[in-house]
């Protein structure tokens, strides 16, 4: 079945070369127009990266002038489109100036269908490279830019970690260890206000409660044995900046009632001292546990959980992340192999899939200790699924066939579908949004039997 994921528009006047080309280029999901301000309508509502249009437009079709002021008009529109510009036999003259205006390429009437189909296949092909380089361009120029992922779920995260950054609210990143919750935090210190101030990070569950209190707040000279100087805390040293306080689930419970004290008044004090001290910091916290479950176990005051997490944010684990893994694999080679004076070094096929098939319990940390021993480790050019410690698995390469893979999804779907409209051809044929001869074409394909 023809690939209908990519929208291409087709501008032309002549019905029955539209018709034409319609059919010639069926692989993608194609919209037509027929004059500048239909097609202008249709480059506003699909936004198709690839458009072929004829110079020659209505209301003259002889005069080329209405076809510039439509190339002109696009390309102010969605400069990233590609414009495939169609011309009479012997007009080269005011094809290059199309060109010269910014079109992606052009071709003379009459044209053969396969080769202007190649042309279109590479036009999208430079969109969706131009469209990733740019998307990596503004990763690498971004506080975020440590994150690497390609996961939907992810991507909504780093939207969402940026619409936050502006605002004057704590946050509590939620997620199992090793997710990214410090990478996170780092990024909504860098897209804030605060941003050239300090970013000063605690973890409460690797410091004894005995200490703990002592590096939250600081301490006077004296106040206990071995307090030989005044010593800030980590509230009063992010003054002006983001305090993150990693694993806020592990802080005891008297400090829970001073932190609360602190978030409301927005004041300290140090340990030994009566001086109220004003403090303007913005507070990300990060946890690895259920707080609401804390709270009910009584081992978390729930008055603080709802000033600490005005804003919550639950990052998925590596495993939920589709394709993240491999993708974070390779990053890690690359970076290790550096490091090392190995650059050369690649993933070999088996590892790539012991890496897909693994579930990494500790997230990207594991991921990223289990690359770091590989790259160090590993004899030959090729890091195998040995040198990483995992267990070989078998790798069906058929099964990631793209065409494999869209038979299989149609199949399920039509399945589901006649199951559910008992049997109904035209009901079940509405709801796959087909016609009734395609879906009696997909039941033939597909070998399924209708029941009468």
């Amino acid at each position: 079945m023809a690939d209908k994921q990519r929208t291409l528009l087709i501008v032309e006047d002549d019905p029955a070369l539209q018709k034409q080309m319609r059919w010639a280029f069926d692989a993608f999901e194609t919209v037509v127009a027929a004059d500048r301000e239909s097609a202008i309508n249709q480059l506003r509502r699909h936004e198709p990266a690839v458009v072929t249009m004829d110079l020659g437009l209505p209301p003259a079709p002889d005069d080329v002038t209405e076809g510039f002021r439509l190339l002109t008009e696009m390309l102010a529109l969605a400069p990233d489109t590609k414009v495939i510009v169609l011309t009479g036999q012997h007009d080269r003259e005011n094809a290059v100036k199309a060109v010269g205006l910014g079109a992606y390429d052009f071709f003379a009437k009459p044209f053969e269908p396969d080769m202007l189909g190649l042309t279109i296949d590479r036009a999208f092909r430079m969109h969706d490279l131009q469209a990733e380089n740019a998307r990596l361009v503004a990763m690498q120029a971004s506080p975020l830019a440590g994150l690497v992922t390609r996961d939907p779920g992810m991507l909504k995260i780093c939207r969402t970690i940026e619409k936050l950054a502006s605002a004057s609210v704590t946050v509590a990143l939620l997620g199992e260890s090793g997710t990214g919750k410090e990478v996170l935090a780092r990024g909504i210190h860098g897209l804030s206000s605060r941003a050239r101030e300090r970013f000063v990070a605690i973890n409460c569950a690797a410091i004894p409660d005995a200490l703990l209190e002592s590096e939250l707040f600081g301490y006077e000279k004296g106040a206990f044995t071995g307090a030989v100087k005044q010593t800030l805390g980590k509230i009063e040293t992010a003054h002006r900046g983001t305090l993150f306080l990693d694993e806020i689930g592990d802080l005891p419970m008297p400090l829970q009632a001073k932190l609360l004290r602190f978030l409301q008044e927005r004041v300290i004090e140090r340990i030994g001292g009566r001086e109220e001290i004003p403090v303007d910091v913005r507070i990300v916290c990060a946890t690895h546990r259920d707080l609401k479950a804390r709270i009910r176990e009584g081992h978390f005051r729930e008055d603080l959980y709802y000033r600490l997490a005005e804003i919550v944010v639950e990052i998925p684990p590596l495993r939920d992340r589709e394709g993240d893994a491999v993708l974070l694999a390779h990053a890690f080679v690359q970076r290790f192999g550096r490091e090392n004076g190995r650059a050369g070094l690649a993933l070999a096929d088996d590892a790539i899939a012991a890496i897909e098939a693994h579930r990494w319990p500790g997230n990207v940390r594991e991921l990223e200790n289990c690359l770091k021993r590989a790259v160090i480790m590993a004899d030959g050019n090729r890091i195998t699924a040995d040198d990483l410690g995992l267990d070989p698995v078998e790798d069906d390469l058929e099964m990631l066939n793209l065409r494999q893979v869209r038979d299989e999804a149609e199949r399920r779907a039509v399945l589901r579908v006649m199951a559910r409209t008992n049997g109904n051809v035209a009901r079940a044929a509405e709801v796959l949004g087909v016609s009734r001869p395609s879906l009696y074409d997909l039941i033939n394909r597909f070998g399924l039997k209708k029941e009468n």
